[in-house]
């Protein structure tokens, strides 16, 4: 649980002290009065990555040349620095050389309106989507990413130079193996995650929908064979063509795939499902549910669905931002903010 956040630079504020409440809380405010930035840095925190650029630096304040967040989770403290030095990040006063037992502290899941893009939105979504998931609860999982990833911009950029064959080649060991463990790592989560996807899609459309979640793997394995496989048409288009970068999660709902036939209140249930399930699976791995972030997707929703959504949620502790509260009751518990000129305070507990 998080029980502390303080911010220092951080987007629109200078300083914001918040105190998280166990269980769920909303915080209203008008726009642009900084309720998505309060949950983003919240997931920089934990997760040391933000949900909504991969450029950390354009997190500091506009007329500052740094930033820190900490905050208090479980009993960890934790912070992150940023600066013209670069990234800092501090477990329990102790600076830390590798994130690994940092990033053991907390998990999170993120809900926003851009999740539409898991349904209808490009393969490359649905990919981050299991990234996001396999770096919180696989061993090794993000390490193998990154390697992944650089071996294959550097091959990439050799085919393009129409380079030898043996400089091309000399990458290939690093990326198959780090590649068939991206494709296994990402055919378990699917698998994973398909029954609670399932069971979240009929909860929030009461039972009137079916969700399927299936991997379609980039290449076939042993990863090394289908790399050599592709070499002739590979250099014809200069580029790698097999690959986990190829990876494609299918999303079927009553059968038809999602996305040409889904409505669009059902692309939303859809997507809900899907980080409901994220959310579900990180508890069943870890043994607690990760903190839950959810950024105004509350108005996108009519009220009975916005009811079931909330009665889905893992038991957890949850941060949801809304421009407005005009439900007729909120459940037992609920906390709320109100921010308001850069600065939150408490309004009410039902």
């Amino acid at each position: 649980m998080l029980s502390e956040l303080r911010l220092r630079n951080f987007r629109c504020f200078d300083l914001l002290d918040f105190d998280p409440p166990p269980g769920l809380s909303f915080i209203t405010g008008r726009n642009a009065e900084g309720k998505t930035s309060l949950l983003e840095a919240a997931c920089v925190l934990l997760r040391l990555q933000s949900p909504r650029t991969t450029d950390n630096t354009e997190l500091i304040r506009a007329g500052a040349s740094s930033l820190s967040i900490g905050g208090l989770c479980g009993d960890s403290r934790l912070e992150y620095r940023l600066g013209p030095a670069g990234r800092t990040i501090i477990l329990d006063s102790k600076p830390q050389p590798k994130s690994t037992g940092y990033l053991a502290t907390g998990r999170v899941t993120w809900f926003a309106n851009s999740d539409l893009e898991l349904v209808k939105g490009p393969a490359s979504a649905r990919r981050r989507y299991l990234d996001f998931l396999g770096a919180q609860c696989i061993p090794g999982y993000a390490a193998a990413l990154r390697s992944y990833e650089r071996a294959l911009r550097s091959r990439n950029a050799l085919l393009r130079d129409q380079r030898p064959r043996r400089e091309i080649e000399a990458f290939d060991p690093l990326l198959a193996e780090t590649g068939e463990t991206l494709i296994r790592s990402r055919s378990s989560l699917c698998a994973a995650i398909a029954p609670p996807a399932l069971a979240a899609c009929s909860e929030i459309s009461s039972g009137s929908d079916t969700l399927e979640v299936s991997h379609q793997p980039g290449a076939s394995l042993p990863f090394a064979e289908s790399l050599a496989g592709s070499r002739s048409e590979e250099e014809r288009l200069r580029q790698t063509i097999r690959g986990p970068h190829r990876d494609e999660l299918l999303v079927k709902l009553n059968s038809k795939p999602a996305a040409p036939f889904a409505s669009e209140g059902q692309q939303r249930t859809v997507a809900l499902a899907l980080k409901i399930a994220q959310a579900r699976h990180l508890a069943t791995v870890h043994g607690a549910p990760p903190l839950l972030l959810l950024d105004d997707i509350f108005g996108e929703l009519d009220q009975p669905r916005r009811n079931l959504l909330l009665a889905s949620l893992p038991g957890a502790q949850a941060i949801a931002t809304t421009t407005f509260l005009d439900w007729s009751s909120l459940p037992k518990g609920t906390e709320t903010f109100e921010l308001e000129g850069h600065r939150i305070t408490k309004k009410r507990s039902p």
